[in-house]
């Protein structure tokens, strides 16, 4: 392992990398990648992300490369250190990241190119990272996206299974979720636009807080704005409605590298592994033994590689 730089010191080394290839420079991103032994798998110090770069991590091991971690909670931190070559792997979601660096790229007020589709999603994403120098590997079966829940004894007594059928009952909805839902197209616009669903008001408790998981469970609201790998579902009574109509965007979880560090076959092969077998729900178990059952992210990462055969 190499030796991680103090916290102090990463924060000023990442405060001060350079953002990479300039976008006149295509020689550095033609150039034939690059296949280092050594290598920086990056975290953004939430759980989901600090499994992701464990797993990560410990296939790469396995695969012969030395790796170190190193977590670095902010995205307007960690992906210019991603192309400078200080981080050289870290895990993203293909939507979120796409429209990131498109409104990077473009300004901030740029058309987003996120969308529903992955294969566009990709395409666009792909089209905004190689002029940085990062490549984006292939996405596997795994999706992090904004969700809905509603109370399990609620779903049933209103044969809810998906959101079309929300929108069909005519049932007033009343939702828990972040204040920025009012104007979120992938929010109470969509729902409405998309699905038809009678959206009376939003009760501002943040996005899947267990606050305003409680204020479901409860009956103050009907319905949550969650993400797809909650775990928690369960201990409040709650259950998912299916985006039928595919109104969030495509957060496929998908690697990220640095070309001329990380760009060759073997760094793709080993990664590629994982997005073979990792579903939405593998993620979202993973998250509970964490969140839930205390259990160190390197741990779970680990009994869950071994079950799938990936580690010996």
């Amino acid at each position: 392992m190499r030796r991680a730089l103090p916290a102090a010191l990463l924060l000023l080394a990442l405060t001060g990398c350079a953002t990479g290839p300039s976008l006149e420079n295509r020689g550095a991103v033609t150039a034939p990648p690059g296949d280092s032994h050594h290598l920086t798998i990056g975290s953004a110090g939430f759980t989901e992300s600090d499994l992701l770069a464990q797993l990560y991590a410990q296939l790469l091991n396995r695969a012969g490369y030395r790796t170190s971690m190193i977590t670095v909670a902010n995205r307007e931190l960690y992906e210019p250190a991603l192309e400078s070559g200080q981080i050289d792997v870290v895990p993203e979601y293909a939507a979120t990241l796409a429209d990131w660096l498109n409104a990077k790229t473009h300004g901030a007020d740029a058309t987003p190119v996120g969308s529903p589709d992955l294969d566009a999603t990709m395409r666009a994403l792909r089209g905004l990272a190689t002029p940085r120098g990062l490549t984006v590997l292939p996405p596997g079966r795994a999706v992090d996206q904004n969700a809905f829940a509603v109370r399990a004894d609620y779903a049933r007594a209103h044969h809810l299974e998906n959101l079309s059928d929300l929108g069909a009952s005519g049932l007033e909805v009343r939702l828990a979720a972040g204040d920025e839902c009012v104007q979120r197209p992938y929010c109470e616009p969509g729902l409405k636009k998309v699905y038809g669903i009678d959206v009376t008001g939003v009760d501002p408790k943040g996005v899947g807080t267990t606050q305003a998981k409680r204020a479901v469970q409860a009956g103050r609201d009907q319905m949550v704005l969650t993400t797809s790998t909650d775990a928690t579902l369960d201990q409040f009574g709650l259950v998912l409605l299916a985006d039928d109509k595919h109104l969030q965007n495509a957060d496929y979880i998908v690697p990220v590298v640095n070309r001329s560090r990380a760009g060759g076959e073997g760094v793709t092969k080993a990664l590629g592994r994982l997005g073979d077998v990792l579903t939405t729900a593998d993620l979202a178990s993973m998250n509970q033994q964490v969140d839930s059952w205390r259990r160190l992210p390197a741990d779970v990462a680990r009994s869950y590689l071994t079950d799938k055969g990936l580690l010996k």
